[in-house]
């Protein structure tokens, strides 16, 4: 009975080692592990993230193990980069008995609040940039349709193909444009598989024979391949890869509206000989009023504008434009040059027409240049004359004429040229010349260069000036209080004749002035230079 006593007890004691052993193995797989506390410094630290407390963990390291760790489950549960708010904070105390947990647990907790705090899912995207213009897309085929459509509207029969290529002179990688011709690729590609590579001399044959092209004048009008010979896109193309929200991205075909259609761009126009503002606002699509609105310069319809002015217009152009060249046949009534004979001895205010023109007729084939649908250049590659244009000769004067000056400073205008009511008895109801009001002294000077032919009283003048001109024109200076010049005498432009005075017909203190063209007066305002 006592040996059955002590095994039973031995068995006892055995089973409670055991089940010791395995409640101690439990625990220290699945209970928080414990701190020794340690004198001096931190041996717990609670961990919160975006304010919520997420654990505790040994150190700090561990903090940032577990979050790291929720970071990459988050990732790799898309395909996409993802935003998430992670603020951080590891607050450490000593302890003198406490429970951790491992990375591991905090950081299911953490990839929690992270899903909870996501913005939003970052996408795959391509930025094109063109000039200052930039647009979003979200794939490289949606980059290649715009610029396929792009080249579309002027490759109507899809010769070429346009490639991404890295941009050689950027460091950093970023994708440009390469427009090919397909036949062009095709040829090369072909002569790359069927021919033996040549070198030093025989290369540089092949090199001559392949460029050489026949002269315009052994070519027929058949010869010539008509249409589209080359194209391109005439702004910059960048594209770089990024990733952007949804939001940021533009749909495809608003894209393809954004750059192809035609936006009104400010351009500088220079004024040519014959323009006014209601021609220039008929050639831009404007009205007058639009011209006015653009340029500062301009204060209404009748502001005169000269040779080499500049003005501001607006002209359609697309964010891409793309720039090509066509081979054009036609046949065409054309015009010769006109030719012009020079003439010493006249002005050249002077011409005369010495043989009238005709229009000729011919065949030709261009390559004309454009700029989107804006031609750029001609040039003709062949040309037949069917029969010649005769041109227009033009006899012209080659002396520049003299230009005429207001022959005092300052005055008011009190009667101007023609039909008036007689300002006095005596004085003539058709007014001649024009008068300014003046004080008696006033320099009076002679309007251009020439020579005296009067000088002194002159009846209902009063004291008066004549000047004979290089050009056959008189002027006239009346009402004088004094003369300063004689006849016969040679006077030059601004040079000082007389003053100004209250003689003759008069009613007060003026300068009456005068143009005579051919003997007869004109209104001196229309010349004054």
């Amino acid at each position: 009975m006592g040996l059955s006593n002590t095994v039973f007890r031995n068995k006892i004691k055995i089973w409670f080692l055991h089940s010791s052993l395995v409640i101690i193995a439990v625990w220290i797989l699945f209970m928080p592990s414990l701190v020794k506390y340690q004198k001096g410094g931190n041996n717990i630290f609670k961990v919160i993230l975006n304010g919520t407390e997420v654990g505790t963990v040994e150190s700090r390291n561990d903090a940032y193990s577990a979050l790291r760790i929720a970071r990459k489950a988050i990732s790799d549960s898309t395909d996409e980069l993802t935003l998430a708010t992670s603020n951080i904070s590891v607050e450490g105390s000593n302890v003198i008995w406490g429970t951790v947990e491992s990375p591991n647990v905090v950081a299911d907790r953490m990839k929690a609040v992270l899903d909870n705090n996501k913005k939003s899912t970052l996408n795959r995207a391509y930025s094109i940039k063109i000039n200052e213009f930039a647009v979003n897309l979200a794939s490289i085929d949606e980059v290649m349709e715009l610029l396929e459509t792009a080249l579309s509207h002027y490759d109507t029969e899809d010769q070429y193909d346009v490639k991404l290529v890295m941009d050689p002179g950027r460091e950093v990688n970023v994708l440009t444009t390469l427009v090919q011709s397909k036949e062009e690729v095709k040829r090369e590609e072909e002569q790359a598989q069927t021919s033996m590579p040549e070198a030093g001399f025989f290369e540089t044959i092949s090199q001559i024979v392949n460029e050489a092209t026949p002269l315009a004048y052994d070519k027929d009008f058949s010869d010539y391949k008509l249409g589209l010979q080359s194209i391109d896109f005439a702004d910059k193309v960048e594209i770089v890869e990024s990733y952007l929200p949804s939001e940021e991205l533009t749909d495809l075909s608003t894209a393809i509206d954004e750059v192809t259609k035609d936006k009104e761009t400010n351009q500088i126009y220079e004024v040519k000989s014959g323009d006014t503002l209601s021609s220039i606002a008929l050639e831009y699509n404007l009205t007058v009023a639009d011209l006015i609105a653009m340029n500062e310069s301009l204060t209404d319809e009748f502001t005169r504008i000269r040779t080499e002015d500049e003005l501001i217009v607006t002209v359609p152009e697309p964010e891409l434009s793309v720039e090509y060249t066509v081979q054009d046949y036609y046949e065409e009534d054309y015009e010769a040059e006109v030719q012009y004979i020079d003439n010493d001895s006249w002005y050249t205010t002077q011409s005369k027409v010495i043989q009238e023109p005709s229009a000729g007729h011919r065949k030709v084939v261009a390559l004309v240049s454009y700029t989107d649908n804006s031609e750029v250049s001609r040039e003709i590659e062949k040309e037949e004359v069917t029969y010649p244009a005769v041109p227009k000769i033009v006899e012209k004067g080659t002396i520049v004429p003299p230009t005429y000056i207001k022959p005092i400073s300052g005055g008011r205008l009190t009667s101007g040229f023609g039909r008036r009511s007689a300002p006095k008895k005596g004085a003539s109801t058709y007014h001649k010349g024009v008068d300014w009001a003046t004080p008696v002294g006033t320099a009076v000077v002679a309007s251009s260069s020439g020579t005296v032919t009067r000088a002194g009283w002159g009846s209902g003048y009063g004291y008066c000036v004549y000047i004979r001109h290089a050009d056959g024109r008189e002027t006239r200076y009346g009402h004088l209080s004094k003369v300063l010049v004689s006849v016969g005498q040679k006077v030059s432009q601004g040079q000082k004749i007389a003053l100004s005075g209250n003689t003759g017909v008069s009613t007060g203190p003026h300068l009456h002035f005068e143009i005579l063209i051919n003997g007869s007066q004109v209104n001196p305002l229309n010349y004054l230079n």
